[in-house]
């Protein structure tokens, strides 16, 4: 598996307001409600006026991740690849890993299903008959 180098982007489907924290936490593999918990008690407890300037500076400084995944062409994953991120700490972004052992189990009956459905199709006249058509 090669591993891609990540880029720090405003999360723009997930974002409240223009999704600076969003794409903070998808960099770093954090839950969103963190990193918008630790936002706003910042800005509660006093770096209230370098909190909003940082974020308004991202906001336009970072490009949009649904811009730059059209730009790359990398915008459509299949659910059967997408993979299942199992949370280790409370703070990680994931699923619990009862959960993410469901959603596995769940990937495995659609692959398994689809499966059978191309080995219903191979297996069947319709098949051979197509298979001698392309011969001719």
């Amino acid at each position: 598996m090669t591993k891609f180098k990540k880029e720090l982007l405003r999360d723009d489907r997930n974002g409240k307001i223009a999704g600076v924290c969003a794409g903070i936490a998808d960099y770093f593999g954090w839950e969103l409600w963190l990193v918008r918990v630790v936002a706003l008690a910042s800005l509660l407890l006093g770096f209230g006026g370098f909190l909003p300037v940082l974020y308004i500076v991202g906001w336009i400084v970072l490009e949009k991740k649904s811009v730059a995944e059209a730009r790359k062409g990398t915008s459509f994953v299949p659910s059967i690849e997408k993979p299942v991120e199992v949370k280790t700490r409370i703070w990680q972004r994931g699923e619990a890993p009862k959960q993410a052992l469901g959603h596995i189990q769940q990937q495995f009956d659609s692959i398994e299903q689809r499966l059978r459905k191309i080995e219903t199709y191979v297996t069947s006249s319709k098949y051979q008959l197509h298979r001698e058509f392309n011969r001719l």
